[in-house]
């Protein structure tokens, strides 16, 4: 069970089967979706991949820690262990002890947009699987021991992966100075205080208003056919209330033009680090824009064959890493991240203008060769995903979960292959001018 913030299928209906549920259609894409409703507003989407007789089962609630109240920061990361503790028909804390005992693996995540359960068992005990989560998506009973005891978990996970970690401080700090005060400032793990401040009231509130079926997405990848697959989700899922969604998080439009940097040194750094993130497209900000600056992230700095890693580390010798990430899978924003590790004795300002000299090399180099041998890596990385049921399964469900719909989803390969040279230019031009946050985690040297 953990809190993360992350970015990124052959049709098959049967049109005579009797089910109250409607299907629709989709040509067969990338992933093969075929997607369908329950009545109660349940979404299905089926992955089907026949290699081997395993099966990934998801569910994601397209509600995450934007969405908690006001003060009360990790109470969507709370609810997610307290939905390991029992319900009214499993007893306390032997959920995952089922699943392995039955050779399966199960776990859970915590993200800013929404919260996601799965198992990855052999397809012989999907049925367990679906009775297991259905029935805690309905059931769930907390009791104040299991209560204190998880929140206990939490505020010392909080303490071990945030606070005692000066990687995730830094990103946190860094993210808050971007965000200022959008609901993605606040961290998914809460701040100290305010998980301690957390009641039984609220979690249940929170589990109430959006553990809902039609607030939620199961995505079933791997040896399932889609009549299968309707016959079970109507079975154990379909028989859930829908119910009233609670009041979800307001996202701002952030008109505001700043650069800022922070500076930070903490005693358990061991190296100094540049982070340079810069507010961005999302599919549901500026759908039209993500392909390309997915191309140029990938060509500036995913892997030790990009323009920057050549430049930087490989040729100058002036880093021992650098890398650049784009997020645009959000309810919200998204942000375009440079990361860099600098060798000693390059100074903050000596590195920072190398860096930008660096960039501006890369895209005067851009060609249409180029983007295409970019291009042809990240078409060969959604093969794998796709023959892979249980990274197929998490792709899907991430986007789907933030506002992607089923066709989208199965044309990313289309979308990435038809982004030109001429795109990435305009896309980096535009999103290196955009609002960033510049900082530096430093070591913190004795006597400071």
């Amino acid at each position: 069970m953990c809190f993360l913030k992350f970015s990124f299928a052959k049709i098959c209906l049967t049109l005579g089967l009797c089910l109250s549920c409607f299907v629709a259609n989709a040509q067969a894409k990338l992933f093969g979706i075929t997607e369908f409703e329950l009545d109660n507003g349940l979404q299905v989407l089926v992955i089907p991949n026949h290699k081997a007789p395993i099966v990934k089962h998801m569910v994601w609630y397209k509600s995450g820690s934007v969405d908690e109240p006001k003060g009360k920061s990790g109470t969507a990361h709370l609810l997610e262990h307290l939905m390991f503790r029992g319900t009214k028909k499993v007893k306390d804390g032997v959920f995952n002890d089922v699943i392995n005992q039955n050779g399966g693996e199960s776990n859970a995540f915590t993200s800013l947009d929404y919260t996601a359960y799965h198992q990855f068992v052999d397809i012989s005990r999907l049925e367990l699987a679906m009775y297991l989560e259905a029935d805690r998506m309905q059931n769930l009973k907390i009791t104040p021991q299991s209560f204190e005891k998880e929140q206990n978990i939490v505020f010392q996970e909080r303490k071990q992966v945030v606070d005692n970690n000066p990687l995730s401080y830094f990103g946190e700090s860094v993210r808050k100075v971007l965000w200022q005060e959008h609901p993605y400032g606040l961290p998914v793990s809460g701040y100290p205080d305010e998980i301690k401040s957390i009641t039984q009231e609220d979690v249940e509130t929170f589990y109430e208003q959006f553990y809902a079926p039609n607030n939620a997405i199961l995505v079933l990848a791997g040896d399932i056919d889609v009549e299968t697959a309707q016959k079970l989700a109507n079975k154990y899922y379909g028989k859930i209330k829908a119910r009233e969604i609670g009041k979800k998080a307001d996202f701002p439009v952030l008109t505001r033009k700043f650069d800022a940097n922070l500076q930070m040194k903490l005693p358990a750094a061991q190296s100094k680090r540049l982070m340079q993130v810069f507010l961005a497209p999302s599919v549901n900000v500026a759908a039209d824009k993500i392909y390309a600056l997915a191309v140029l992230a990938k060509y500036l700095g995913e892997g030790e064959t990009s323009a920057l890693y050549k430049d930087l580390v490989l040729k100058q010798k002036l880093a021992l890493d650098v890398s650049v990430s784009f997020d645009y899978a959000n309810r919200s924003y998204g942000t375009f991240v440079i990361s860099a590790v600098p060798v000693e004795g390059i100074t903050q300002a000596e590195f920072e203008k190398a860096l930008k000299v660096s960039i501006q090399q890369a895209l005067k180099q851009i060609s249409p060769r180029k983007i295409d041998l970019v291009k042809q890596k990240m078409l060969a990385g959604l093969v794998y995903l796709k023959d892979n049921p249980s990274e197929a399964a998490y792709v899907v469900g991430m986007m789907a979960s933030v506002g992607f719909n089923a066709k989208d989803i199965d044309g990313l390969d289309e979308k990435i292959e038809a982004v030109s040279a001429q795109e990435v230019l305009s896309a980096a031009k535009e999103i290196l001018q955009a609002t960033s946050v510049t900082g530096w985690l430093l070591p913190q040297e004795e006597g400071e």
